[in-house]
């Protein structure tokens, strides 16, 4: 399944790559008369080519028009691309500024933009509505018709050019002792498994029971499994439609029995080493904020210029956090312990710009340095919470298997959380993060945190 949706993604890239091409070649055909043979064989041509090419899909990227749940709005798509576009423009026209020979011609680059809106408007519709087809798409019967079998069908239906229908569920009770509210149609009971599953618009069955004492039609199951049928667990199923671990229906068996949560020696070794060198070079290119930042806290408001808080970091070690101090110096005298809110009334004039733009983590960098944090990983909590979050949520303390990190899955996908329900739907990423964590996965995590502190997501 996994590799079906990186098919998606990558499909939607490439063939977005060639348009984009395809749109400044035509720009310069119509621009030069129609005949730009004598320009193509010029290598500082290509240069110039490439460029467009490449910042417009680094800003197609940075606005999210490689998520594939964008295609499902038409509105958001035209609004993300003009502004993806409007980026592009800014930043050409700086790289002009400064490097005059990469200008391709006048004129080329607004034919550009109007050719590109055309083609990729197109492009996308038309993608949307192959992926969207009920004849390619897989079929999935639900059996259950509870909690978990309803998260999956919404998330289903929130995903749709993923590739996945759901033609109905299986309940326990089918004559209406269930609650089938917000569920796709009743096709039958337990018992109607085989016969429901023989449907030629089934390809898979999910099965989306959270409680499998008492009523569970193993011998169905097994059977159809016996016999080819793909038959998947509902929880695991969430987890590759969405990117996270559905915490509250996690048995212990999966979590001992299941592939990942690897911590090879070699791919730790790897971490800790690029974690040193980077926040070293962090130091270094950080070195004006540095000279800048405190004297502006300073000046803002009274109090020291560094924020230190104990924090609880791998195996339950605690450390000092530390960072550029955002809020008044007695903004926990009267109240204790309290998570940040929005627009919270402690944050200093200061403090609000550098949260915005998360300059007042970089000091965490030091922490990297030392070996108490990584470039990424689950958020450090304080013991305060993490003491009331292990209580109430099950399977918190796992997060504490790795290294607590500057940026992570969580950070990049959720906004800033200040109850426990955002506690939860945090350790969702911080679990997937923690049982698929790789160098490529810390990749992506830095290229989304950049895109985060770019557009200023989720601060408080």
């Amino acid at each position: 399944m996994r590799r079906a949706l990186t098919v998606r993604h990558v499909t939607l890239f490439v063939v977005e790559d060639a348009l984009i091409l395809g749109a400044v070649l035509a720009a310069m055909g119509l621009r030069f008369g129609g005949d730009v043979r004598f320009l193509l064989g010029d290598p500082l041509e290509w240069m110039r080519i490439g460029l467009v090419v490449l910042v417009t899909q680094v800003c197609f990227y940075y606005h999210d028009l490689y998520e594939l749940k964008v295609l499902n709005s038409r509105r958001e798509l035209m609004i993300r691309l003009l502004q993806a576009l409007g980026v592009a423009s800014i930043l050409l026209a700086f790289a002009y500024y400064v490097y005059p020979d990469l200008i391709l011609g006048r004129g080329i680059f607004v034919l550009f933009v109007a050719i590109v809106i055309g083609v990729v408007v197109l492009w996308r519709l038309g993608y949307t509505a192959v992926l969207s087809t009920r004849g390619l798409s897989v079929g999935i019967l639900l059996v259950g018709a509870g909690d978990l079998a309803r998260k999956v069908y919404r998330e289903t239906l929130a995903r749709k050019t993923l590739g996945f229908h759901v033609v109905g569920c299986l309940a326990a009770e089918p004559d209406g002792a269930d609650d089938c509210q917000g569920l796709p149609p009743v096709l039958g009971g337990y018992e109607d498994l085989l016969e429901v599953a023989a449907r030629p618009d089934v390809d898979r069955v999910v099965v989306a029971i959270a409680e499998r004492r008492g009523k569970f039609p193993v011998r169905g199951l097994l059977e159809l499994r016996l016999s080819g049928k793909p038959v998947l667990d509902g929880a695991a199923f969430y987890e590759e439609l969405t990117g996270k671990m559905l915490v509250e229906h996690l048995r212990p068996s999966q979590l001992i029995f299941s592939e990942g949560f690897s911590k090879h020696p070699v791919t730790l070794a790897i971490k800790r080493f690029v974690d040193f060198a980077a926040s070293l070079l962090g130091l270094v290119v950080s070195a004006p904020i540095w000279a800048v930042i405190p004297l502006a806290i300073k000046l803002d408001s009274p109090g020291p210029v560094f924020f230190r808080q104990e924090r609880v970091g791998e195996k339950g070690r605690r450390f000092e956090v530390l960072k550029f101090r955002s809020m008044r110096s007695d903004a926990e005298k009267h109240t204790g312990p309290v998570w940040a809110r929005d627009n919270d009334d402690r944050v200093t004039r200061v403090g609000r710009f550098i949260r915005k733009t998360r300059i007042d983590e970089i000091p965490q960098l030091v922490n990297v340095l030392k070996g108490e944090m990584s470039f990424v990983g689950p958020r450090p909590e304080r013991p305060f919470f993490v003491e009331q979050l292990a209580r109430e949520i099950p399977y918190y303390v796992q997060r504490h298997t790795v290294k607590p990190g500057v940026t992570g899955l969580a950070q990049v996908k959720y906004s800033y959380g200040s109850t426990k329900e955002d506690a939860l739907e945090k350790l969702r990423y911080d679990l997937y993060y923690i049982k698929r964590m790789g160098f490529w996965m810390d990749v992506s995590i830095i290229f989304e945190t950049v895109k985060v502190v770019l557009f200023g997501k989720g601060a408080k």
